[in-house]
Parts: structure tokens; C-alpha cells; sequence
């Protein structure tokens, strides 16, 4: 895919953060967003944006198609997806073939009926902390690639500033309770990660999986799970 020219990105950009700026609701902001970046990708069939707690739950959510809330609908079921994925590692995350993706084998097998094959995702970081993604999804295999991912996550920087900025004026008091009251920090859930690897003997994505489902099921922030973990508490399934 070829990468948009820096003059039209920049354009593109600017029209983002004056729409989010004139915005007053985080609905309205996220829907805007998601319409913004669908526009400018190539192949996108639908864009999202979610914001979400320190427990991965959805706070507010964005987008310009059905089959975008559909996909992640089940992503929220399961507990498990490339947005969530985005989300708690705080790195973009990229499927290039999803008939050739192992990880999320639940999402993955929820989503086979969609006319879904390719998906980027961009954590949305706003001061240090992750707020919630940005996603993009495509019919077709293929149609996202490394500078997809740098597309979006152009897209992702300010727009987490300004959604973060929105939010906390709309709901003050949630951002103070729900996000920096229980915030994880990656450092502690990747130690999380390396010590259920270690003791199972799974991957990395496979261990974050765990912390997220842990999470949602206990109704607990993934910081509390991780720490747990690190001091040795076993998890289910070890």
C-alpha cells in the first residue's frame, strides 16, 4: 500500500483535531475520528475507536460501520482481539492475513462469518497512559502494511490527546477514579507476561490474553492481576 503523501496527512490531521476541538461530547469526537481515518486508508472497509477502562470495558466507542461494532462486539465477548491487544500492550498491532493468524483463536473464529481479513490497530496514549484504540478493518488480505500501521499511529497521537483532554472535561471525576486511581503500567504487565510464559510455557500474546481474560472475569484492574502474578499468586490454568 502506498503511504499518503505528508502534505495530504498533514491536512487530514489538522481536520481531525479541529473536528475533535469543536466537539464537545467523546461520542460525537470518537465517531468523527473513526470516519476521519477510514477516509484516508485505502482498502478500509470500517474504522472504531474505543475508550477504555483500566479493565479493558468500553467507556465510549465509535464507527462508521455495522461490522465494525459487530467485530468488536466479539472481541469484547471473548475478551480477547487485536483492539484489546493494542490497548494493553500499547503497541500498534498488525494482521496482514487473518486466515493465517494464530493468536486470538476465539476472536478469530467469532469474526469468520465477516467479510474481515486484514486489521491494524493503534493503542491511543494520552500522558504515559493508554486511553483505549484506534482500529481499521479490510475485506481483503494484504491491505495493510507497515506504513499502515505508521499511518495510524499519526493518527493515534493527537487524537488521544484531544479525545483525553474531552473526556476528562466531560467526566472529571471518571477519569480520576476509573483510569488513574487503577492505570497499569506496561513494565509490570510485561513481567506479568515473562513469568506466566515462563511457568506455561506460551507465548507472550497467549500470556497477555490470559492477564486480560483474568482481568475481566475478576473484575479487576490489570495492574491488580499482574502484580498478583509477579508476587506469585498462581493464575487459572497454571
Amino acid at each position: 500500500m502506498a503511504q499518503l503523501p505528508l502534505d495530504e496527512l498533514s491536512t487530514v490531521i489538522a481536520r481531525i483535531q479541529g473536528l475533535l476541538l469543536t466537539e464537545e461530547k467523546v461520542t460525537t469526537a470518537v465517531r468523527l475520528l473513526a470516519r476521519a481515518a477510514k477516509e484516508s486508508v485505502p482498502g478500509t472497509i470500517g474504522a472504531g475507536v474505543s475508550l477504555l477502562d483500566a479493565r479493558g470495558r468500553r467507556t465510549s466507542s465509535g464507527y462508521t460501520d455495522a461490522i465494525v461494532r459487530q467485530a468488536d462486539a466479539i472481541q469484547y465477548e471473548y475478551g480477547e482481539g487485536p483492539c484489546l491487544t493494542a490497548w494493553a500492550a500499547e503497541e500498534t498491532v498488525l494482521v496482514r492475513d487473518l486466515n493465517d493468524e494464530a493468536r486470538w483463536p476465539e476472536w478469530r473464529n467469532g469474526v469468520a462469518g465477516l467479510p474481515i481479513l486484514s486489521v491494524v490497530s493503534a493503542p491511543l496514549m494520552a500522558g504515559g497512559e493508554s486511553i483505549g484504540s484506534l482500529k481499521l478493518y479490510a475485506a481483503a488480505a494484504g491491505v495493510y502494511d507497515g506504513s499502515s500501521a505508521d499511518l495510524l499511529q499519526l493518527f493515534a497521537a493527537p487524537a488521544a490527546t484531544l479525545l483525553s483532554h474531552i473526556q476528562a472535561s466531560e467526566a472529571p471525576q471518571k477519569m480520576t477514579e476509573g483510569l488513574q486511581a487503577s492505570l497499569f503500567t506496561r513494565d509490570q504487565v510485561n513481567r506479568a507476561c515473562g513469568v506466566l510464559m515462563e511457568r506455561l510455557g506460551i507465548s507472550h500474546e497467549a500470556a497477555l490474553q490470559l492477564l486480560i481474560r483474568q482481568a475481566r472475569q475478576e473484575n479487576a484492574a490489570l495492574q491488580y492481576i499482574s502484580e498478583r502474578v509477579i508476587a506469585g499468586t498462581p493464575a487459572p490454568g497454571t
